[in-house]
């Protein structure tokens, strides 16, 4: 195994913020970002270091904004968010990204389950039609919601039925899953079987205690998951790391520093 590739994430995007000095101050070979609010349905505009991002030696990863939802039987959430998608997508690899990462999604009820499933494989087969996303799509499990597309392992299979031939990625989000009431002692292998592997893994801990369907991220010493079983899960795959844990680059380079010594 080559040495592990590990990240940081730089919080939500201000164009007078340098993310990729961050991730270097932060000891970190890779840097994830944001391209628009998070939180907001805006179009995202050009990078003001758009040129510094492309030539970086640092591996990069561009996150979705979290209000997509393309799995949602709500047309004037679900159209929107294909939309956002690929402006999205298309701005990633403009910038050279390695990945886009976007959450699973949910629909309102159980019955409406399939539909969502079907949404995410209509959303793959359009943007096929027109060339492409131009860079892998990576599916993020997810912490919470009884009728999500990538909580549960069944619904994560169900999924990559639909739109496995597609060959999106998959991002194991350690806090997501354990809020989520996956098993830490064999989710690497539960998804890998599923997913036919691991294409990034969230670093984080949680806040909260297993099962409790809660999305509150913690720093590597600070949550509710045991550190030794954090390690034991990260030394089970083989890709890079990503920390979207609390703090500045000082505390993450103290974080990236015990990866280092504790990965193999």
């Amino acid at each position: 195994m080559t040495a592990r590739v590990l990240g940081v994430h730089v919080g939500a995007r201000h164009d007078d913020a340098d993310p990729l000095a961050e991730a270097v101050d932060s000891g970190a070979d890779a840097v994830q970002l944001f391209l628009a609010d998070p939180q907001d349905w805006k179009m995202p505009k050009p990078h003001p270091r758009a040129d510094e991002i492309a030539a970086t030696s640092l591996t990069v990863f561009v996150h979705a904004p979290y209000t997509i939802n393309v799995a949602t039987t709500n047309n004037r959430i679900r159209i929107p968010s294909r939309k956002l998608l690929a402006a999205h997508a298309a701005m990633a690899a403009s910038l050279g990204a390695a990945a886009l990462i976007v959450h699973g999604g949910h629909v309102l009820s159980e019955g409406d389950e399939a539909t969502g499933v079907d949404n995410w494989r209509k959303t793959f087969a359009r943007q096929a039609d027109d060339g492409g996303f131009g860079l892998p799509v990576l599916i993020e499990n997810t912490a919470g919601g009884d009728h999500a597309m990538a909580r549960h392992l069944d619904a994560i299979g169900r999924l990559w039925d639909a739109i496995g031939e597609f060959q999106p990625g998959f991002v194991l989000d350690l806090c997501h899953a354990w809020a989520g009431g996956l098993d830490l002692d064999t989710v690497v292998d539960d998804v890998t079987a599923i997913t036919g592997g691991l294409t990034l893994v969230h670093g984080n801990n949680s806040r909260d205690e297993a099962g409790s369907g809660r999305d509150r991220h913690a720093g590597l010493l600070d949550g509710t998951i045991p550190l030794d079983v954090m390690v034991d899960v990260l030394n089970a795959c083989d890709a890079p790391v990503v920390l979207e844990t609390p703090g500045a680059a000082t505390e993450r380079r103290a974080e990236i520093d015990l990866l280092r010594d504790r990965l193999s």
